[in-house]
């Protein structure tokens, strides 16, 4: 018995043995692909790129910002920073140094969100987020406000971002029913309504026909105030917005 649990124990520190063995190779595998993540910042961005390339990293440059310290075309930062410890194959992202701020930011509030963006083009800067709002009697894709404001000094990114405003969207709702009121009331009701009024017609006539004599064709009349709706279009029950042309169809009214 006594060496049935020696040989027991003996088994457990083997495996224990094993597994401390399998974990430190599996630690040193993972941390011996890792680097140190060079120092890129001051270099220009071609020579950063050989840097990082030969030291197994991928590069890419994300974004540019004037700087006062770093001359222009020169690597401002990096993320990750230097001597982060990661594994190769990672990719450093860095910023671009565009000197000092020589660009005077333009104002084109007022401008049409077109002309705006050639505006800022023209001047070597890049346009932003253009963001919108809507206002009652607003003019469509004409700059209220924008960021930097007009001749802003000490910028940090040469982009201007801008807010365009735009009508309201007109005001849904259901179109009413016309049918059986006279010609010269639904005109007022039109109009109260927002609509307006289309092109009125008179019912087809109809053949009268009595026994014994030939068939006698009503000719249909004018249109007129106290003519009365039989259809209309759009139909009642339908949504539309103001300023909708109703068209209307009548027959005169009965004697």
């Amino acid at each position: 018995m006594k060496a049935f649990f020696r040989f027991v124990l003996l088994s457990l520190i083997l495996l224990v043995v094993a597994l401390m063995s399998a974990l430190t190779a599996m630690r040193f595998a993972i941390h011996g692909r890792e680097v140190a993540v060079p120092d890129l910042v001051g270099k220009s961005p071609q020579e950063a790129r050989r840097v990082a390339e030969l030291t197994g990293f991928q590069f890419e440059v994300e974004r540019q910002y004037y700087s006062s310290q770093v001359p222009a075309g020169k690597v401002l930062s990096q993320v990750p920073p230097a001597g982060t410890q990661i594994r190769r194959g990672w990719q450093i992202r860095v910023a671009e140094s565009l000197g000092p701020q020589r660009v005077e930011i333009p104002n084109v509030i007022g401008q049409s969100q077109r002309a705006a963006e050639i505006n800022i083009l023209r001047r070597g800067l890049d346009v932003g987020a253009i963001a919108r709002i809507e206002m009652a009697n607003g003019a469509n894709d004409q700059v209220v406000a924008q960021s930097p404001s007009p001749s802003a000094s000490s910028i940090s990114a040469p982009k201007i971002s801008l807010l365009a405003e735009q009508p309201l969207p007109p005001t849904a709702f259901v179109m009413p029913s016309f049918t059986g009121q006279t010609l010269g009331s639904a005109t007022a009701d039109v109009q109260d309504a927002g609509l307006r009024l289309g092109t009125v017609t008179t019912a087809a006539s109809v053949p009268i026909s009595t026994p014994g004599a030939p068939a006698v064709t009503t000719f249909a009349a004018q249109p007129s105030p106290s003519s009365v709706i039989v259809s209309q279009n759009p139909t009642p029950g339908v949504r539309v917005v103001a300023g909708t042309v109703v068209n209307l169809e009548v027959r005169p009214a009965a004697n």
